[in-house]
């Protein structure tokens, strides 16, 4: 048992009996993070102060909220857009964090690309990286169900209905997942229990992989140099600062952080006070009817590019579903689909800089055209824009690769 001593303070007195001073030096003060990095490297710190926002409003949400098909609507658009004092505040928070949660998500995946952060012994980091991205994702679609307004109804009720594609279990699947026939109110207790807590625990357990997948390989930097951090925090430990390549996590890492953080909340409640309506449909503000489906369904702007993956194919359903789930799992397999050894920025790699454009613009074509509905040319740029998407991943990616490889080992 190891020998306790009155205690100094308060800090002393924990540290003796949790570690608390040696869990802060790991976790904290002697974790290395490279100096040649940029403010974009602040999205992963920025992603968890949202998950915070968002656990916070939904807990006053919680308070008011019916997870009754008689009753949620009228709990969100009246009880507490009306009625509870700044529960309008509240909403807002919540709608627009669950939509800019996605916004740095995007930036915070396509940087990890753009600099090749996935290579290298980072494979760990950007697997849980993608595994969060998934949670988030169904955390996001079981909300957008809960205010129970006409596009969250049917939206529920056209991805459900996509387990109905699984061979043989298909329709028990989708019975099984809506608790009904047809989406109603045992389909949303469901989403429910999934949304305040199933779905949350899971986020918090993969956050936490996440960071520490990052403990071994260290975060990457903008030039892609292979630092050796020991040696490298060995001369900050010593005092030359300025000749090392590496600062510390707390406090010369974070604080940066933390005025990135500031920067973005300034933003961030600018539109929750006065641009709201980007993160919330005008359609939802009327109340679910099993009776009368919506001329075009469509989900929140970042499910657009799957979805438009999954309606591009319109010739064929079965087909559509198979691209659409491999859509889903494509990003996952990142790491082995780049063929390459060379651990650097985009900008210094013709080849993959000119697949990662091309990889943009066609996302970026599938969020346009998965709001559109799919008539006349729209369904035919839908289906190039689709296959395109597959193309690039499976195709063009692993050739760019490869080719890279086969110049170094020329040079």
């Amino acid at each position: 048992m190891a020998h306790i001593r009155k205690a100094k303070n308060l800090a002393d007195w924990f540290d003796q009996r949790l570690s608390t001073n040696r869990l802060f030096e790991v976790m904290m003060t002697k974790y290395w993070i490279p100096k040649n990095i940029n403010w974009l490297w602040a999205m992963g710190v920025v992603l968890t102060a949202l998950f915070g926002l968002l656990v916070i409003s939904g807990i006053f949400l919680l308070m008011y909220y019916k997870p009754d098909a008689d009753l949620a609507y009228d709990s969100v658009n009246y009880t507490i857009m009306q009625e509870v004092a700044f529960g309008w505040l509240w909403r807002h928070i919540h709608a627009v964090a669950a939509s800019m949660v996605f916004v740095i998500i995007y930036i915070h995946m396509f940087v990890a690309i753009y600099y090749g952060s996935y290579k290298n012994g980072r494979e760990m980091i950007w697997i849980s990286g993608m595994i969060l991205f998934v949670v988030f994702s169904a955390e996001a679609f079981s909300g957008y169900m809960l205010p129970w307004g006409q596009m969250s109804y049917w939206a529920a009720a056209v991805i459900t209905n996509l387990f109905g594609g699984i061979p043989l279990i298909g329709s028990d699947v989708v019975e099984w997942v809506r608790g009904n026939y047809v989406v109603a109110d045992s389909t949303l207790t469901r989403f429910f229990m999934l949304h305040v807590f199933l779905l949350p625990v899971v986020i918090l357990s993969m956050i936490a992989v996440h960071f520490y997948a990052l403990r071994t390989p260290h975060v990457n930097n903008q030039d892609g140099e292979e630092i050796d951090f020991e040696a490298e925090a060995s001369k900050y430990m010593a005092g030359d600062r300025r000749g090392a390549k590496v600062i510390r996590f707390w406090p010369d890492f974070l604080c940066k952080d933390i005025f990135i953080i500031s920067l973005f909340m300034i933003l961030f409640f600018a539109l929750v006070c006065y641009h709201f309506d980007f993160a919330m449909d005008p359609i939802n503000f009327e109340r679910a009817n099993p009776l009368a489906t919506p001329p075009h369904i469509y989900p929140e702007w970042y499910f657009l590019w799957s979805y438009e993956v999954l309606r591009g194919i319109f010739f064929s359903a079965n087909l559509g579903l198979v691209f659409f789930g491999i859509a889903q799992v494509v990003f996952l397999l990142l790491p082995w689909l780049d063929r390459s050894n060379v651990v650097k920025p985009a900008h210094k790699r013709p080849g993959f800089l000119l697949f990662f454009i091309l990889l943009i613009i066609d996302l970026i074509v599938l969020t346009v055209y998965g709001k559109l509905p799919p008539e006349g040319s729209a369904k035919y740029v839908g289906l190039v824009a689709s296959i395109s998407f597959l193309i690039l991943l499976f195709v063009v990616l692993p050739y760019v690769t490869m080719k890279e490889n086969k110049q170094g080992d020329n040079l």
